[in-house]
């Protein structure tokens, strides 16, 4: 795997670094926090200063399930709180940012110019809004950050407290779908691993349970689906709905589940003036370039794209445009 290939030089910038600080991406779910803290427990096991930057005000259930009953017991800070907790030697300081690569995704692109050293540790696909002057870490044919991570803990031989393998277990579970999708031998053995650590399989469950009102909006979605080339799905909601990204990910993720569908799109509103497309594939179908020329970003298996000031119907037109062209391709 590449962050073992790359271990080397990740010890050597987190020697260097005095304090550090972790951050992953907007709208944080299970593998985003799942891997921030297991790396935050491998910092601290290295007798370093570390911080979780957070700036979101509203969490997903899982998520703001873990935050609540890990109060107390990991230092999570606002970005704003970042300048005065930083050394004076600005070399002294180094930023990780996991589960994305993109600049317009973290939590705060404003404190990335503060460090001028920064790690990315993620599986995503690169692209237009790659953050160009941090240490890349990236691999897109692992199933999650969480699992990049899980490898690191191991190879340092981290001592792991079992609730804190299953956060990273959570992790793997959602970006895996229950093991159905992008899932490796190595997959298997990160799982396998967190397990004999003491990760619970019933606690995942708990924190993958959903809200039963925002299940019941998202069942809305799978009423409106077109079909293209009988192996493309694209669903449309109402324009009167505000979704999470995570909704219109869930919804994506489902669709694949149907017979003959090798990609999916879900298209929604989530803001008052902003849509987004959630898209999905088994791997067969190039949903990357896709989105990619949408302005968006992703790898074969999952990405997303938002769109300002415009309307659903005007979205879905270009999305269909870009999916004829790659078919004339």
């Amino acid at each position: 795997m590449i962050i073992v290939e790359k271990k080397k030089r990740i010890n050597k910038y987190i020697k260097k670094a005095k304090n550090i600080f972790i951050m992953a991406h907007k709208d944080l779910d299970l593998d985003a926090l799942g891997s921030s803290i297991g790396m935050y427990v491998i910092l601290k096991q290295k007798k370093k200063n570390c911080f979780l930057v957070i700036d979101d005000k509203e969490h997903e259930l899982g998520v703001e399930k873990i935050l609540k009953e890990l109060e107390g017991c990991i230092t999570i800070i606002k970005s704003y709180d970042v300048p005065k907790n930083m050394e004076k030697n600005i070399n002294k300081n180094l930023l990780l940012i996991l589960d994305t690569n993109k600049k317009d995704l973290v939590q705060s692109s404003d404190i990335l110019k503060m460090f001028p050293n920064k790690m990315i540790f993620d599986h995503h696909g690169i692209g237009k809004t790659t953050i160009k002057d941090a240490f890349l870490v990236q691999d897109d044919n692992v199933s999650s950050t969480c699992e990049m991570i899980t490898t690191l803990i191991e190879s340092y031989d981290i001592e792991l407290d079992p609730y804190y393998a299953t956060i990273l277990l959570s992790g793997i579970v959602l970006d895996t779908n229950n093991f159905t999708l992008k899932t490796t031998a190595d997959t298997y053995y990160a799982a396998y691993y967190l397990a004999s650590l003491g990760a619970s399989a019933k606690k995942v469950q708990y924190l993958l349970k959903q809200d039963l009102l925002e299940y019941t909006e998202r069942e809305k979605l799978l009423t409106k689906i077109e079909i293209l080339d009988k192996k493309i799905a694209i669903s449309k909601a109402a324009a009167s709905t505000i979704y999470r990204r995570e909704d219109l990910a869930k919804v994506a993720d489902t669709l694949l589940f149907f017979n003959d569908i090798e990609a999916s799109f879900v298209i929604g509103k989530i803001s008052k003036d902003t849509v987004g497309i959630s898209a999905r594939s088994l791997g067969n179908y190039d949903i990357s370039k896709i989105l990619d020329r949408l302005g968006g970003g992703g790898d074969d298996y999952n990405g997303a794209v938002k769109f300002d000031h415009k309307t659903i119907g005007k979205v879905e037109e270009l999305l269909k445009k870009e999916i004829k062209n790659q078919e004339g391709e």
